[in-house]
């Protein structure tokens, strides 16, 4: 059995919520557990849209990491 460690580079996550405090705690955990793994945020992207089954917003974000 051959374990290898290579050491991540670049990682994209995306996350939503049907809440705005709800996806910004997300986003801020996946930052926490990102810096054990020595990724920072390079970029953040979010969009907000209807969902109409839900009668909700909804709100997603692709949270981009790297090393520095």
């Amino acid at each position: 059995m051959e374990i290898s460690l290579d050491m991540i580079k670049d990682k994209v996550e995306c996350l939503q919520a049907y809440d705005f405090k709800e996806l910004e705690r997300a986003i801020e955990d996946r930052i926490g557990i990102n810096k054990a793994l020595m990724l920072r945020v390079k970029q953040v992207q979010h969009q907000v849209t209807y969902h109409p089954i839900h009668n909700k917003m909804l709100y997603s974000a692709v949270v981009h990491f790297a090393v520095d």
